[in-house]
């Protein structure tokens, strides 16, 4: 199986950590090729990994990610 094979859910993976882990954290969810579910309140990190979809909860609502869900993440 390849990595294209799994799913990674995570909760605030770059929360509590120092600069140098949290750039390592993201470098590997940038070039992991399989699918990535992610929790986050960190705009930083919603820039590096330029996401391409968004799931807005309660709702459920899907949609191709813009920068103007930028101002939600923030907010959180």
């Amino acid at each position: 199986m390849s990595s294209a094979d799994y799913m990674l859910l995570l909760d605030e993976p770059t929360n509590n950590i120092d600069p140098i882990s949290r750039e390592q954290v993201l470098d590997a969810l940038r070039t992991y090729e399989g699918a990535v579910v992610l929790v986050t309140h960190d705009p930083g990190s919603m820039e590096a990994l330029e996401p391409e979809l968004v799931i807005i909860l309660p709702d459920g609502t899907e949609n191709l990610w813009n920068q103007e869900y930028m101002e939600i993440v923030e907010f959180a």
